[in-house]
């Protein structure tokens, strides 16, 4: 039986690319590391009022679990606000909009995972604040 365990303190957390105005995103690709390759999984960890792009993926379905604090999320077209707390899981279908957010005061940890690992399939759209 084959198997990867990763600890916390073993990652690396590259700052995403942000506005000198917006909060930074950090990402610690699990993929490589735990030979995936039927699959996608990345942890997240979102300082307050850290936003992802919003954007639907075409072909992967993604999973969101938060490990510590409350994701935001808005789904669909219009948007709707769905909150999400550890030990909740949101699935978002391919075709789907969303945009992960923390509209929190403290940094939140999530884990995002999605099948298939196929890159480029998705379309950014417009933030939900200009709506």
């Amino acid at each position: 039986m084959a198997f990867n365990r990763i600890d916390l303190s073993e990652l690396e957390w590259t700052t995403r690319d942000h506005e000198p105005d917006e909060a930074p995103r950090h990402v610690a690709g699990l993929t490589d590391r735990a030979g995936l390759s039927h699959t996608r999984a990345n942890l997240w960890r979102y300082e307050p009022g850290a936003k992802g792009r919003r954007h639907k993926d075409l072909v992967q379905e993604e999973t969101f679990v938060p490990i510590a604090g409350t994701l935001t999320m808005y789904l669909g077209e219009p948007p709707e606000r769905v909150d999400v707390d550890p030990g909740g899981v949101a699935v978002v279908h391919p075709g789907t909009p969303l945009q992960p957010r923390n509209e929190t005061g403290e940094e939140i940890l999530f884990l995002a995972y999605g099948a298939p690992t196929r890159h480029g399939s998705a379309e950014f759209l417009e933030d939900v604040e200009t709506l």
